[in-house]
């Protein structure tokens, strides 16, 4: 088989690989919005922000966030056809949903601590995160829900339900991703709390109408 034949034979098997291309609307709609909503926008605050402690080991799972998404999205890429299509629709729709709010409802925080009480390689970290990501376009904290996302595509999933340490393995973590967000101050309780709302309401239109065939199909005569 020639390269060429390869090549249309790869192609063909990962037809799916448009997908991605979702990326050239995302990427520059976003830093379009980090350029320009600097100020005006709505603070974004909960009374339960303040009572939540600052915790710059937080750290670490929240930038395990990429290396989990990724992980995550290309399993299922390269394993089940159905399922990426699936997880795609649910995360894609949360993520423009995301945009269009922050374009519409400039929004922002103003919890990031200013000082820190210890001084170790973790508070560098946050101090790198701070600079590289302004404290605007929170709501809802797409970490948090592409993170629910990521785990309602594994607990639909045939494949995870055969390895279980796996399985818990991506819950634990996610529920550090999720408080995370909070304790690093990245995230008001409100963007968390908004990214569940989201996840749940996207959840009914993606995944439950496809759960409710699965016993017709099951009584279905082969």
């Amino acid at each position: 088989m020639g390269r060429q034949e390869k090549v249309k034979k790869l192609l063909h098997k990962y037809k799916h690989i448009w997908v991605f291309s979702y990326g050239l609307i995302y990427l520059p709609w976003f830093y379009y919005l980090e350029q320009h909503v600097t100020s005006n926008y709505h603070v974004i605050h909960s009374s339960l922000d303040n009572k939540i402690p600052f915790i710059e080991y937080f750290i670490i799972p929240y930038l395990l966030w990429f290396a989990f998404m990724f992980a995550v999205v290309f399993y299922f890429f390269f394993t089940d056809t159905v399922g990426f299509y699936r997880l795609c629709t649910l995360l894609i729709t949360g993520m423009t949903i995301f945009l269009i709010i922050s374009t519409f409802f400039p929004n922002g925080l103003a919890i990031r601590p200013t000082t820190f009480e210890r001084e170790n390689i973790f508070v560098d970290m946050v101090r790198a995160l701070y600079k590289a990501d302004t404290p605007t376009n929170v709501l809802p904290s797409i970490h948090v829900y592409n993170t629910l996302g990521a785990c309602i595509a594994i607990s639909h999933s045939e494949a995870f339900k055969k390895h279980t340490l796996v399985t818990w393995g991506s819950y634990i973590l996610s529920v550090l991703i999720i408080l995370a967000t909070m304790f690093l101050k990245q995230h008001s309780v409100i963007d968390v709390m908004s990214a569940f709302v989201m996840a749940y309401t996207v959840y009914q239109f993606v995944y439950v109408p496809e759960a409710k065939k699965q016993p017709k199909l099951s009584r279905m005569p082969i």
